[in-house]
């Protein structure tokens, strides 16, 4: 199992409900774990990411969670 120290973790917000609660706990976790999280926020749910948040999240994050709450 590896260490998240140091390693960079995108949070992407899509946005539904309380997508966003979820995800601030889980930046919790992942800070207590010693990861750096950036957040991230689609500009709608009804369409998939735009290539330029794709491409912004693929270039500065190691990896990425994504929420879906109602």
């Amino acid at each position: 199992r590896g260490s998240l120290e140091g390693r960079t973790m995108g949070l992407l917000d899509i946005p539904k409900a309380r997508g966003d609660v979820f995800l601030d706990r889980v930046s919790e976790l992942l800070v207590a774990r010693g990861a750096v999280v950036r957040r991230y926020r689609k500009p709608t749910f009804t369409k998939p990411a735009p290539p330029d948040l794709r491409a912004e999240i693929a270039e500065h994050c190691e990896g990425v969670i994504e929420a879906l709450a109602d």
